[in-house]
């Protein structure tokens, strides 16, 4: 039966929040990653959000003891997350907002195969033809920054390849877990692979994993991180129970846009016309995917 569509509305809504507040989460990260060292500003990331929704997920009773097997897909979905935010923020130091979150957004299509090679979906041409597609646009968003700022241009596609392998990981548990419960033990394992990392290496002069006391309002962008992480996370959360993806997973592109508004206001980045074009490009084929997935009847990959 499908949801009624005084459900649906509100999915939609939580949807938007979620694309507004992400690049929010992202902003406060790119704004800290002036004086704090990347790994720390992923460990306030978690750190909130695992003392957020800790106390929440038992509140509402959704705070069940793992098995044994759960235990080990929270732990791998941490290394995942941790990976790709660490990846992500990293990108941020240098490249402008939109162009890093355009080419994170190669994520769908790297979901759409591995889901394939992993779990045996089955992937048409078309799909294919529409993935490649969008990792052209992506090297046209890729091209300038990697000119200007090197390798680290490329991080955001790391970011999308751990976020797809996350997703998939995320599959063999989410059924039978509490989202807040899912979201609370993935800060959790998150927290207790990178705070002893921050701990062995202070001091060591290793600079994205040496951390150091923020000083007046860096404090408050740590905070940020993780705050607007959690309600964003929260937000996607939500409109999941209330919409089918298919419906609101095209949506997640307003991400982009949002990200674009952000970084023209707070650093007075906008994309040159090639990314542009790229960022066009992957939208485009995106949706088709999101399009195509959803004419054949089967759940589109879920949005990041």
């Amino acid at each position: 039966m499908s949801p009624a569509p005084d459900r649906i509305l509100p999915g939609i809504l939580l949807m938007i929040g979620f694309t507004v507040t992400a690049p929010v989460m992202d902003s406060f990260a790119k704004l800290a990653s002036a004086e704090i060292p990347v790994a720390q500003i992923a460990a306030a990331r978690f750190a909130v959000q695992a003392a957020i929704l800790i106390p929440l997920a038992a509140l509402l009773g959704a705070l069940v003891r793992p098995t044994l097997r759960e235990a080990g897909l929270h732990l791998l979905r941490a290394i995942l997350i941790l990976a790709a935010t660490t990846a992500f923020f990293a990108a941020l130091r240098v490249m402008p907002l939109a162009d890093a979150i355009a080419v994170f957004f190669v994520e769908p299509f790297i979901l759409t195969l591995l889901g394939a090679v992993l779990l045996g979906e089955t992937v048409g041409w078309r799909r294919v033809l529409a993935c490649i597609v969008g990792f052209v646009g992506a090297l046209l968003v890729i091209r300038p920054s990697f000119a200007a700022f090197g390798a680290v241009a490329l991080l955001p596609l790391m970011t999308a390849f751990f976020f797809a392998c996350y997703m998939v990981t995320t599959r063999q548990v989410a059924r039978h877990t509490h989202p807040v419960a899912l979201q609370a033990w993935t800060a959790l394992g998150a927290c207790v692979l990178v705070l002893p990392l921050l701990v062995i290496f202070e001091g060591s002069g290793v600079a994205p994993l040496d951390p150091v006391m923020p000083q007046g309002v860096f404090w408050l962008w740590l905070a940020g991180v993780g705050l607007a992480a959690t309600v964003a996370h929260l937000f996607l959360s939500a409109a999941l129970r209330r919409a089918p993806t298919a419906v609101i997973a095209p949506l997640q592109y307003l991400e982009i846009v949002a990200a674009a508004v952000l970084g023209l206001l707070i650093f007075d980045d906008l994309p040159d016309a090639q990314a542009l074009a790229g960022i066009a490009i992957i939208m485009a084929s995106g949706l088709y995917v999101f399009l195509r997935e959803r004419d054949l009847n089967r759940p589109p990959p879920p949005a990041p």
